[in-house]
């Protein structure tokens, strides 16, 4: 299953849809302009919150919680690391591998793909791919990738 990412520049309230391969609405992904660090809800298509992604503040390493019906799923972490960005996932056991410069990596579990996300360089503001193998693994996998899009960006 694929689900693409099309984040709009220059808006003021960032909102922007999370689309299938035929362009229907499948998530609306919004962001909490006045929240202390920040925060990315997600919202299906009949607008009910149904995860939300939110930066630790006062953390060494940027960290970035995903909670699912307000309990925490996950952490995505930064690590320290001078020459690339690395990044864990605590509370799963999923791995990212990959070139986070070109925005194309994988999410794995056992040595099996969970998901590959690429990065398309030539449109108006930023388009990600997501390839999700599992259909089950689709709000996890989409939070995964937003919150490192936020350490990123």
């Amino acid at each position: 299953m694929k689900l693409f990412i099309k984040q709009e520049i220059l808006t003021f309230a960032d909102k922007f849809a999370v689309t299938d391969e035929n362009g229907n609405d499948i998530y609306y992904i919004k962001e909490e302009l006045f929240s202390w660090g920040k925060k990315l809800c997600i919202y299906d298509t009949n607008e009910n919150e149904i995860a939300y992604i939110k930066q630790k503040t006062f953390s060494l390493l940027l960290r970035y919680s995903v909670f699912v019906k307000s309990v925490e799923i996950a952490e995505i972490v930064r690590e320290f690391n001078f020459f690339t960005p690395k990044y864990s996932i605590e509370g799963i056991n999923w791995e990212i591998n990959g070139d986070f410069f070109e925005h194309d990596y994988q999410i794995i579990q056992n040595s099996e793909v969970i998901a590959t996300i690429s990065k398309e360089w030539m449109t108006w503001g930023d388009c990600y791919e997501l390839d999700i193998v599992n259909p089950q693994n689709e709000l996890m996998a989409l939070s995964v990738v937003l919150a490192i899009d936020c350490v990123m960006g």
